[in-house]
């Protein structure tokens, strides 16, 4: 009789940290991204980290100019799981409007944020969240399974 081979599960890992409804708060989320995906074994400068650095950015800028409910900050939450080589973005703020998707016309300054996101995302998209607000959600997928894990 043969027992089968045991399973390695494979590692999950996360990162969750509150932030300051402000420009400044939406800067810091992006950094302290990189900063622990680097400290899981996804590069600074690689394709990934490059992509999750960009989706934080804009999600938490969304945060901060959009769902910014005075005296109320904004969380980011990350979650790597090195066997499928996924890493899910979710930034969540305490304002009930749900994001919108613009096309706006060739000179304007803005609003192609979430236009961008869904260029870099794998999936994206918009839930509830237990309490007031939203929490919206990017997932980036690593160059094969397992990439960059430690």
């Amino acid at each position: 009789m043969t027992l089968p081979a045991a399973q390695v599960p494979s590692p999950v890992r996360t990162f969750a940290q509150r932030f300051s409804a402000t420009r400044r708060g939406a800067r810091l989320a992006r950094r302290l991204a990189a900063h622990q995906l680097d400290a899981w074994g996804v590069p600074y400068g690689s394709a990934a980290s490059d992509s999750v650095a960009l989706l934080v950015a804009e999600l938490a800028a969304n945060a901060v100019l959009h769902g910014r409910v005075p005296g109320r900050d904004f969380a980011l939450r990350l979650r790597y799981d090195a066997g499928t080589g996924v890493i899910r973005i979710e930034i969540s703020d305490t304002h009930p409007g749900l994001p919108v998707r613009l096309c706006p016309p060739g000179d304007a300054d803005g609003g192609r944020g979430l236009l961008l996101v869904e260029a870099v995302a794998a999936r994206w998209g918009v839930r509830e969240r237990l309490g007031p607000g939203k929490t919206v959600f990017a997932e980036v997928e690593m160059e094969g399974a397992g990439a960059g894990s430690r």
